[in-house]
């Protein structure tokens, strides 16, 4: 069978590929139904080898599936081996390696250079994006690579969208914002009817001043919520147990 796959819509040139996976397609039972590509969620480690091995059929390049664990560290890949060692991101200038992030609400960031000659891929959710996971992962593009900011392009995959994305002070707080003043650029001040206070959260917008302000100039999004459309994605606060998603950029 055909793989539904979302294909990004951006300016990435000539020899680069890239895909996030559905949650169609699989053969993983509820609640992970069925396109689970995650394998520390609870579902049958069988049925995620299977889903894997049908998204690296998919997308015809090896997918390196990383340890995440909400941080900033990335990973060089030089071949299509797996990591022991915790990362977010990755990046390599290797064709026919996978970039790959596994997310559920979180935001998959997919990078390339101008010239098609590195790919990259990120796991954003609001702890790495405050502590700077998208920053890591230009800085590893220009400190291994040569790539300047300038010469990147992003592209900002599904994720939670600022209307389901409740949060606390604290992810305010890691984000500079002063909590007093209550509304901000990407976050919108909703109390709940107890008076707890409460925001908003743009996790899209807020990559997107972060990559401006590291000198990325050109950055696409798909704007859907993954809370919204339960028929097509995972989504960790909407369901508590779920799938994962990948979303993965490689070289041809």
């Amino acid at each position: 069978m055909t793989l539904p796959l979302l294909r990004p819509d951006w300016t990435a040139p000539a020899g680069v590929d890239a895909a996030m996976s559905l949650r169609a397609g699989g053969v993983s039972a509820a609640p992970w139904a069925t396109l689970n590509l995650g394998r520390a969620v609870g579902d049958d480690p069988v049925a995620v080898a299977a889903n894997r091995e049908r998204f690296a059929g998919a997308i015809g390049a090896v997918p390196v599936w990383l340890r995440q664990v909400h941080g900033a560290k990335v990973l060089h890949l030089t071949d299509g081996r797996e990591h022991d060692e915790p990362a977010d991101a990755a990046w390599t200038d290797r064709p026919g390696v996978a970039c790959t992030v596994l997310v559920a609400d979180c935001l998959p960031v997919l990078m390339c250079s101008r010239d098609g000659r590195v790919v990259a891929a990120a796991h954003a959710g609001w702890r790495g994006l405050a502590g700077g996971v998208l920053e890591a992962t230009l800085r590893a593009l220009h400190d291994g690579a040569g790539v300047a900011p300038g010469e990147v392009l992003a592209w900002l995959g599904p994720c939670i969208g600022a209307s389901a994305f409740e949060v606390g002070a604290d992810v305010l707080q890691a984000f500079g914002r002063d909590t007093a003043a209550q509304d901000h650029d990407a976050f919108t001040f909703r109390p709940r009817p107890d008076g707890a206070p409460r925001w908003r959260a743009d996790l899209v917008r807020l990559a997107r001043q972060r990559l401006a302000a590291a000198g990325v100039q050109q950055v696409a999004a798909d704007g859907r919520c993954t809370v919204e459309d339960a028929s097509a994605f995972f989504s960790y606060r909407r369901d508590g147990v779920t799938g994962r998603h990948a979303a993965a950029v490689w070289r041809r």
